[in-house]
């Protein structure tokens, strides 16, 4: 009997020690912590060497929903601490197991505030070991400027984590979602480490187990070197105040972006810290777009910025030469209806070039597509898209920044399908030789098509990062430094039409924007619009590069429904080009034309009136989460963001109305399609369906 009962014990207790691994895992469990270390994300530094986003430090609270079992936790305390109810803890309980398993460490609450920081580590004894602290580096940005440029990061989902298999991430982590910390993340992101730590048995952190034997260390990420000019991107904020556009300024010679500006924009630090999700809801919800980047998203008709193109094919076809005239009457008659023209006279290129005439680059394109060497205009058009595509038109550039659109050339299958085969000539599009009708280009595609004519025929593809501090182990910068000369255009050619680029700031639609001390070559542009058959006000464009002779600065300005170029986008363009040529704005009459400029008001009333309308959507009582829901639809659509925030943003718009539960007789607010709240100011070109001339 004793022998038996021995037996038993021994059985039992070698089931227990060796068998069976549960007790063991949990002694382990309770004597030692494992600890990820979130490695430092690489820092971006300017041109200059400023530092334009570096890193500090958060705290998240972690929670491993399965250990919640085998305690008993003072629910009461922790949901006083973080000024929550008990059905928001098994509301983020339930989220952390659906989303990771209950097994594993999910953030229950992110970017705690000090207070909440303070008070946790007084009671985290009670807490441990279902929740600990995290420590996690997050963005900083000194400059609290670029926020389009340089993105923000969001934690990663069950989408994310499926198309980036394999690459180590886990729940939890965060990735960049726009911008450069999207393009750069593989460079960026660093590898995370482990830590292991003994605990007491009052779960306090007492060392590292075995002196750190079983740790491996985090790296860094790696830095990265920008032709950003911060101080010149600043400058092209403050001058975008209260307006609608953007502007890309490109150093011709490296292709290197020295500026990007896209207005309205927002603070980069509103998406890092405790209210993160509170402000990205609201950011994503403006109907001013400001995270959506219309320097390389926004679609726009050139206008006459396009007549320098149009000049370069014409002269190099042989159907004009710099001396060729044609007389403009005040309207170009060529096709029976009459195109208008502001300054009628007889002019050669330079002079067309200079007053920016219609009726010169009408009867150009006119001559190009009724060429008879070409023998149709069908193959006339196919010649002309592949000057245009050899521009840099028509396609994506291919900037290293999420998100670019590539506009639109019109090609005979356009006009095919718009009016049937063969029933079509240049008097369908006559518009298009002015930079109207069909054609669509961004402002970064313009820029570069300053760089290509500063350049005298080649141009690199625009780019924000120079280097990659480590090298570019991924090849993300091979791209950025070929030479692409696509076409074998004499140079006398290109200074033909610098010649009347230089006319336009001496004495042309430019000369309000000359630059004390500086030759610059520059174009005008006034751009029509129209929505829903309605004539609006004309956004205004400018183009430019300076100094003529090696050029070092390449630009475009767009100011939406500003009307003339001259007034508000070639001003702005010739602060931008001193300030960066000459490093400084001076005299005293330039600096008052800065503020004068950033107080100029040019918001579209349209814009305004959306706004309101954005707010009644989150006061309809009829088919409320269904306009919600089509709202978010139309700004993801438009800025190609996901809403990886779609709780917090779903939660803005379905706040109750204070005012309504006050007036429980008022009238609901009228019912509203999509269609109503959306309007040119908001959209680029291709969401507003045809733009029509």
């Amino acid at each position: 009997m004793f022998l038996l009962m021995g037996l038993i014990i021994i059985l039992r207790l070698f089931i227990l020690q060796v068998v069976d691994k549960k007790y063991s895992i949990m002694a382990n469990e309770q004597g030692r912590f494992r600890m990820v270390v979130y490695p430092n994300r690489g820092i971006l530094f300017d041109r200059n060497g400023k530092a334009v986003l570096r890193n500090t430090v958060i705290y998240d609270l972690m929670v491993t929903p399965s250990k919640l079992y085998r305690m008993h936790l003072d629910t009461a305390d922790l949901c006083r601490i973080l000024n929550i109810d008990t059905a928001e803890f098994r509301k983020r309980i339930i989220t952390a197991i659906i989303k990771n398993r209950s097994y594993r460490p999910s953030v229950f609450e992110t970017s705690l505030s000090e207070e909440k920081i303070a008070r946790l580590n007084e009671s985290m004894y009670k807490f441990v070991p279902a929740f600990y602290l995290q420590e996690r580096p997050v963005r900083d940005y000194p400059f609290d400027a670029a926020g389009n440029i340089l993105g923000y990061l969001s934690e990663v989902d069950s989408n994310f984590l499926k198309r980036h298999e394999g690459e180590g991430y886990q729940m939890g982590d965060y990735a960049g979602k726009t911008g450069l910390e999207r393009s750069y993340e593989r460079v960026l992101m660093g590898r995370r480490g482990i830590e292991y730590w003994k605990r007491d048995n009052k779960n306090r952190l007492t060392g590292h187990l075995e002196n750190g034997k079983y740790d491996t260390a985090a790296v860094p990420g790696e830095n990265l070197h920008m032709a950003l000019d911060i101080d010149l991107q600043k400058l092209g904020e403050h001058l975008m105040e209260n307006k609608v556009g953007a502007i890309v300024a490109i150093d011709p010679k490296t292709g290197g972006i020295l500026a990007m500006v896209s207005s309205p924009t927002y603070e980069p630090n509103l998406l890092t810290g405790a209210d993160r999700r509170k402000h990205f809801s609201q950011l994503y919800l403006d109907p001013r777009l400001p995270m959506y980047n219309r320097a390389i998203s926004g679609t726009y008709s050139p206008g006459s910025t396009f007549k320098t193109l149009q000049a370069l094919i014409g002269l190099q076809e042989g159907v004009i030469s710099p001396s060729t005239r044609f007389l403009c009457t005040g309207a170009f008659y060529g096709c029976g209806r009459p195109m208008g023209c502001l300054d009628p006279g007889n002019f050669n290129l330079k002079e067309a070039i200079t007053v920016s005439c219609n009726t010169y680059f009408a009867n150009v394109m006119q001559r190009v597509i009724n060429n008879p060497q070409f023998g149709s205009a069908d193959s006339a058009l196919r010649v002309w898209d592949r000057y245009m595509y050899a521009f840099g038109l028509g396609n994506r550039l291919g900037i290293d920044m999420p998100f670019e659109k590539g506009g639109i050339i019109p090609t005979p299958r356009t006009y095919n399908r718009m009016y049937g085969d063969g029933h079509w000539n240049f008097c369908t599009f006559r518009s298009v030789s002015i930079g109207q009708g069909e054609v669509s280009v961004t402002p970064l595609q313009v820029a570069n098509e300053m760089a290509y004519l500063a350049n005298r025929g080649w141009f690199i593809t625009p780019h924000m990062i120079d280097s990659i501090d480590g090298g570019d182990k991924f090849h993300l910068l091979d791209s950025f430094k070929l030479r692409h000369h696509p076409l074998n255009i004499p140079d006398s050619i290109f200074e033909a039409v610098a010649d009347g680029m230089q006319g336009v700031m001496e004495r042309g639609t430019g000369v309000a924007a000359k630059v004390p001390g500086i030759v610059v070559c520059g174009k005008t542009g006034t751009v029509e619009n129209y929505y829903k058959g309605v004539k609006q006000k004309d956004h205004a464009f400018f183009a430019a590069f300076a100094p003529r002779e090696n050029p070092r600065i390449a630009i475009a300005v767009i100011c939406e429904n500003a009307g003339f170029g001259a007034n508000s986008s070639a001003p702005i363009a010739s602060l931008m080009i001193e300030k960066y040529l000459k490093d400084s704005i001076a005299e005293p009459d330039r600096k008052a034309l800065i503020e004068t400029i950033s107080k100029l008001n040019l918001i579209p009333a349209k814009m305004l009136d959306a706004m309101r309308e954005r707010d009644s959507i989150a006061h309809a009582k009829n088919q409320k989460q269904a306009l919600a829901k089509e709202y978010l639809k139309s700004i993801k659509d438009t800025t190609g963001i996901e809403d990886e925030d779609s709780s917090g943003t779903m939660d803005e718009l379905n706040k109750p109305d204070t005012n309504e539960q006050q007036k429980p007789n008022s009238v609901p607010a009228k019912k509203q399609t999509l269609k109503d709240r959306t309007n040119s100011a908001l959209l680029p070109e291709e969401q507003k369906g045809k733009t029509k001339k």
